[in-house]
């Protein structure tokens, strides 16, 4: 997977009906690239302090072991209300998480937006932008 180290945050997409999630990116290397992040089979997703020229430090995959300890508080309050799904035990949603094929994706920030996705799958499309001359 490409990195994202440094990138910058240009927008970012929450389409709930069909479980997907699209980050626009831009890095600020010699040769600038746009890079599109696209998270599919979208469970639940938490992003924290989205600012304006939000910089990425990294996108990991995590072990899934670790989602529910690390995200206990935002579970409890949310579980009432059937987030981020029906669930009875932690070890049904872990279950759950694992039969299903959840990714368990990471996003550290160098500066502003942080948080993580649940998602079947992620892909990184790269668009260099080279020299771009005006008319």
């Amino acid at each position: 997977m490409p990195s994202l180290h440094d990138n910058t945050i240009l927008s970012y997409e929450v389409d709930l009906e069909n479980e997907r999630i699209r980050m626009r990116t831009r890095s600020s290397h010699a040769v600038p690239k746009n890079m599109d992040v696209l998270f599919s089979g979208v469970m639940a997703h938490a992003f924290d302090t989205p600012l304006h020229g939000s910089i990425i430090l990294d996108l990991d995959e995590w072990d899934l072991e670790h989602f529910i300890p690390y995200n206990r508080e935002l579970l409890e309050s949310g579980k009432g209300q059937g987030w981020p799904v029906s669930y009875d035990s932690d070890d049904e949603l872990h279950t759950r998480l694992i039969k299903e094929k959840y990714k368990y994706m990471v996003i550290s920030s160098s500066y502003g937006l942080s948080g993580w996705v649940l998602a079947k799958n992620v892909e990184i499309s790269v668009q260099e932008m080279g020299d771009q001359d005006e008319a």
